[in-house]
């Protein structure tokens, strides 16, 4: 009875699933059709009506989809393939190949299934969130800020008022993507760096050499600001405040300053600077466990 109960469970799911995605492809054949002559002259005002009426669908869909899968019971071990075993003694050539492909989609569920319990454990124990966490249900809970939702007028604020604050360290603020801010740094004759902004919740950060070309996806060629890039992912992290944006950026700027001279000191384990120019050399103060460039680290 229980298995009738979870093969109707099964069955009921796969086909919301299949008109989930009926109704998805119905919206891109929309897009990609466009404006209709059956639309007449207010065209757009229809058409925008007839898109909304598919997203809305789509939603009602997807509510139903989860709904169903919500009810559907979690499996407690590996799935066994009972009688479908028997397909490998088949003697017609084309259902001989339906073994090695279901045993193959059976592998590939083991491994998601025990990838996913993996992830699970190790993103319960990650305290980098991003995000107000409620310690306590007692407690009062105050108003919550959004850095997300803040005007561009107060984001060009902040940032205006921290590049007034270096004279060697130049910001320049554009908008390629909406209203959120994509800010270039360049450091004296250190290194370029972008920072790409959601309100003032810095988003990404990518850091280049002062000759090459600055790019917001693209890593540099050189492993020195690979690792620089490396360390800023994790200085935006490590700055992050909710209830202080301003001073998470203010912050981050600062850390970012101290690279100025990142070629100028000298290395803190010889302390000697380096005498081949021609290479590139590695961030001092950060990697202890690059290959030294001085004769005296070598030793």
């Amino acid at each position: 009875m229980n298995q009738t109960i979870n093969v109707d469970q099964l069955n009921s799911a796969l086909t919301s699933l299949r008109t989930l995605r009926l109704s998805v492809s119905h919206v891109f054949e929309t897009l990609a059709n466009g404006l209709r002559a059956d639309h007449g002259e207010d065209g757009k005002e229809k058409f925008l009506l007839e898109l909304q009426e598919l997203l809305t669908n789509v939603n009602i869909n997807l509510r139903d989809l989860e709904q169903t899968v919500t009810g559907l019971p979690i499996p407690t071990a590996p799935f066994n393939l009972g009688n479908t075993t028997y397909l490998s003694q088949e003697t017609t050539q084309e259902r001989q190949g339906l073994y090695t492909q279901l045993v193959n989609s059976y592998k590939w569920t083991d491994k998601i299934h025990e990838y996913s319990s993996f992830a699970h454990s190790l993103l319960s124990q990650n305290s980098l969130k991003r995000s107000y966490i409620n310690s306590g249900s007692t407690k009062r809970r105050g108003k919550l800020q959004s850095t997300h939702n803040v005007s561009p007028l107060q984001v060009d604020n902040v940032i205006n008022n921290i590049d007034r604050s270096y004279n060697d360290m130049k910001i320049t603020i554009s908008r390629p993507y909406a209203s959120n801010a994509v800010v270039q740094i360049n450091l004296s004759h250190v290194l370029k760096a972008v920072v790409a902004f959601k309100g003032l919740l810095m988003e990404w950060v990518m850091v280049r050499g002062y000759n090459e070309t600055l790019e917001l996806w693209t890593e540099s060629r050189h492993h020195v600001f690979r690792k620089v890039t490396e360390n800023a992912h994790a200085a935006m992290l490590h700055f992050y405040s909710p209830t202080l944006p301003e001073l998470a950026v203010r912050s981050f700027m600062t850390w970012l300053h101290s690279y100025v001279n990142l070629f100028s000191e000298p290395c803190k384990k010889c302390g000697c600077h380096l005498h081949h120019t021609s290479l590139l050399p590695p961030a001092w103060r950060d990697f202890r466990t690059l290959e030294p460039f001085h004769d005296e680290c070598k030793q």
